[in-house]
């Protein structure tokens, strides 16, 4: 076949595809959309991708179906997603431990956070909030880094689970003071909360969403907030920058992300829509009467946050060498 001939026939067989974006951007959504969440029924990312569902259908015209798929600290709904068709009608919740942690923490990953799945928009914070129960002496911050110092076998926290926000927001604030603090891992925030306000370990993080509670039936009293700027929820509590501490700032982030390979003009679509559900002022307020903070960016945003938590989180993971597997 002639040169030019080729090239014409070569051009001719890229034209659909190349077409293919554009209309199906123009036809999207046709069909339900599953949201998959990689927890368990109840928690608080449940509670946020169910809230937010039921303000996105109606906007995208379509119903959007939640689908708990727990299992493997998130890798299973991760992987499922990043398997999915690149078509805009499987997305997933995702939080720190999907997209910041997991491939600092675990030497061999079902999934690729970078490769496998695109940024959509970060929904929300879950702040991180200090508390001590009756199992603490000490009266403030300051107070239980010197008992921490003072006791040789250090002084015992609690988390959500290793490798959660919780856990890693008490190995920084560890890094930074320099306190004695030992770990007691449970399998998540309700236990290990519900053990603090008993008096079995002194401390730990916890998020708003879980805590609130707790904090305002006088359980577990709040010490600090690892926020940039006081919680409005908790307008009494200081920030560890007012307490000198400006390192210490921890949230789980929860965000919407999708295999990879979705059309540019689909994420869009899927942007605008989340972002203008989020600022919904009846949906805004349930989210915050929850205790999250939401949020709703670009997709550009969205990535450049990840890249920055990467580079802060990974540094911390290894040089202090945790390893899940």
């Amino acid at each position: 076949m002639p040169f030019a001939r080729l090239m014409r026939a070569l051009a001719l067989a890229v034209l659909p595809a190349v077409a293919a974006a554009p209309a199906a951007a123009d036809t999207y959504p046709s069909k339900p959309l599953r949201w998959v969440v990689p927890y368990a029924a109840g928690g608080g990312s449940d509670f946020l991708a169910r809230t937010v569902s039921q303000g996105l259908s109606p906007r995208l015209g379509q119903p959007v179906v939640v689908d708990n798929k727990p299992g493997g600290n998130t890798a299973i709904g991760a992987s499922e997603t990043a398997r999915a068709q690149p078509d805009g009608y499987t997305m997933l919740s995702a939080d720190n431990g999907t997209l910041v942690f997991n491939p600092a923490l675990y030497a061999k990953l079902s999934y690729d956070p970078v490769k496998d799945l695109a940024p959509v928009t970060l929904m929300g914070r879950f702040p991180m909030i200090l508390v001590a129960g009756p199992g603490l002496k000490a009266a403030d911050v300051k107070g239980l880094l010197a008992e921490a110092k003072a006791r040789k076998e250090g002084l015992d926290y609690a988390s959500a689970g290793a490798g959660s926000p919780h856990h890693l927001a008490m190995e920084l604030l560890k890094v930074e003071t320099g306190a004695n603090l030992v770990h007691v891992p449970y399998r998540g925030a309700a236990p290990a909360l519900s053990d603090v306000a008993a008096g079995q370990v002194p401390i730990m993080m916890v998020d708003l969403a879980a805590g609130a509670g707790f904090i305002k039936g006088g359980k577990v009293r709040a010490l600090a907030v690892a926020n940039p700027t006081r919680l409005q929820q908790l307008p009494d509590v200081p920030t560890f920058a007012e307490l000198g501490y400006k390192n210490v700032e921890a949230a789980a982030q929860v965000g919407i992300v999708v295999p990879a390979a979705t059309p540019q003009p689909v994420i869009d679509i899927l942007n605008r829509q989340l972002v203008a559900t989020i600022n919904d002022p009846v949906i805004r307020q349930k989210l915050i009467d929850f205790g999250i903070e939401p949020v709703g960016n670009t997709p550009a945003e969205y990535r450049d946050l990840l890249q920055a938590e990467r580079a802060r989180w990974h540094k911390l993971i290894h040089d202090l060498n945790i390893k899940l597997d």
